[in-house]
């Protein structure tokens, strides 16, 4: 099976969110550098693993990394979806 197609953004912990509830997670917010000003913000658990299998957790200000990857069934290519945009009406 091939590689994934895939991209890599930057990012920083902004807050992390402590929950209301013990059996609720905590989460941690990023900033994801490059995306547009409304949806840059995004929330995940914050429960990592790290290389020995140990339980970490993002620290406020941290600097993260975010990729996100497809299969390749579930990706067209950038002419073909250059073929199925409208083109922009021209007025008169």
């Amino acid at each position: 099976m091939g590689k994934k197609p895939k991209v890599k953004k930057s990012g920083t912990v902004q807050k992390v969110i402590k929950p209301l509830y013990p059996q609720v997670p905590e989460k941690a917010e990023i900033a994801v550098e490059g995306a547009n000003h409304l949806y840059r913000e995004i929330r995940i658990d914050n429960a990592l693993e790290d290389d020995k299998g140990e339980k970490v957790k993002l620290k406020e200000g941290a600097p993260v990394e975010i990729t996100v990857e497809a299969d390749p069934k579930d990706t067209v290519s950038e002419t073909t979806t250059e073929k199925h945009t409208p083109k922009a009406k021209r007025s008169a």
